[in-house]
């Protein structure tokens, strides 16, 4: 039975490729396509003295598509293996991060990079994000299926999520943290929580967290991104991004911007990569964004609902609402709906890391797909 046949055996039978969940992939390839097309505009325009940028971002969008097609043929009961390699190696990298004698608050806002030979800026809390989905899928499977009790369960979650939480806000990097929050708690909504108790926690939260994280956490060019938000108009040098991210996207029309003149918005390339898109590609172009993360959202839920296991339905729900996360907050916070933060836009924003990493992360929702549809 077809069902039977591991990813290399489908490989070699021909069976692989109508295994493939094209559905998936298109949305995936066209938002890639997109983002090296936009990059090209923006390094074109002088915005970056470095061509080369462009060339590895090309590199890294082939060695993401790479490693997704390799994660594709391995087959799916080897998931737990390859959740605790990743768990287990970035945990490792990010308590080097602050013993590497390399500081980037100063230009990043957090020290949340490593430089290493051959592949230069690594940020290993890209990587954690998915082992501790795919470690935490198991314990919730086990709960789930009474193998451990709640309290037991639990407790490991603890464990699992603690110690790389607590470096993550040691860096400062808040937007990594608030994304690993919003994965682990789709998650256990689809393990069973009742709502009630979500909107019991989320009161909690505000009543107790929010006095706490903005009294001892953030920084102080973090307060003023939030009341700048709130209060528009308070503070005209912390709103300085988003003003000319707006205005970069006004500038766009309907098919872009043709006038050769192009709107100055930091660190276009990457968190406020949405505002080149809508520059370059117009309105057409943001709402083909839109449009293609949104299928995408959608399938990859459709994925994990027909998943054979249930630790594979949590893994797609928890790297789904990762990804989610990513398209929701670097768009809203391009257009001034969301506060402003270092989150990328998944396949578009320039980073090697991180289109790696998130080609590995389809890779396994891709291999969830393709288990579902050979059975």
């Amino acid at each position: 039975m077809a069902g039977n046949k591991s990813g290399i055996e489908r490989l070699r039978n021909n069976d692989y490729f109508r295994t493939i969940d094209y559905l998936l992939i298109v949305p995936i390839f066209i938002l890639t396509v997109i983002g090296l097309y936009v990059l090209s505009k923006v390094f074109a325009t002088g915005f970056e003295d470095d061509p080369g940028k462009l060339y590895r971002q090309i590199f890294a969008a082939a060695m993401g598509v790479t490693i997704a097609f390799i994660i594709c043929i391995l087959d799916t009961s080897f998931m737990k293996l390859i959740g605790w390699v990743i768990y287990g190696g970035s945990m490792f990298l990010l308590v080097i991060v602050p013993l590497d004698n390399v500081d980037y608050t100063d230009k990043w806002g957090a020290d949340s990079w490593l430089e290493l030979p051959v592949i230069g800026n690594l940020q290993p809390s890209e990587l954690v994000k998915i082992g501790l989905v795919m470690v935490a899928a198991g314990v919730f499977e086990k709960m789930g299926n009474k193998e451990i009790s709640l309290p037991r369960g639990f407790g490991y979650l603890a464990l699992i999520y603690g110690p790389p939480m607590l470096l993550i806000f040691k860096q400062p990097d808040l937007g990594t943290a608030m994304v690993i929050m919003f994965s682990f708690v789709c998650m256990l909504f689809v393990w069973g929580v009742k709502f009630r108790y979500f909107l019991l926690a989320a009161s909690s939260v505000i009543v107790i967290g929010v006095p706490f994280v903005w009294n001892f956490y953030l920084e102080s060019f973090q307060k003023k991104r939030i009341l700048s938000l709130v209060f528009e108009g308070s503070d005209p040098k912390s709103e300085y991004n988003l003003v000319q991210s707006k205005a970069a996207i006004a500038s766009g029309g309907l098919s872009g911007n043709n006038t050769g003149v192009t709107i100055s918005v930091p660190v276009k390339e990457s968190d406020f990569i949405y505002a080149a898109v809508s520059e370059h590609l117009g309105f057409i172009g943001t709402t083909a964004v839109v449009l293609l993360a949104f299928f995408f959202i959608c399938r990859a839920l459709f994925v994990a609902s027909r998943a054979s296991r249930r630790s594979y339905s949590y893994i797609v729900t928890g790297l789904t609402a990762s990804f989610a996360f990513h398209f929701i907050e670097n768009m809203g916070m391009a257009v001034g709906l969301l506060p402003i933060t270092g989150i990328p836009l998944p396949f578009i924003s320039y980073g090697g890391t991180a289109m790696m990493v998130n080609y590995m992360a389809f890779g396994i929702i891709l291999n969830i797909s393709m288990e579902n549809r050979q059975r």
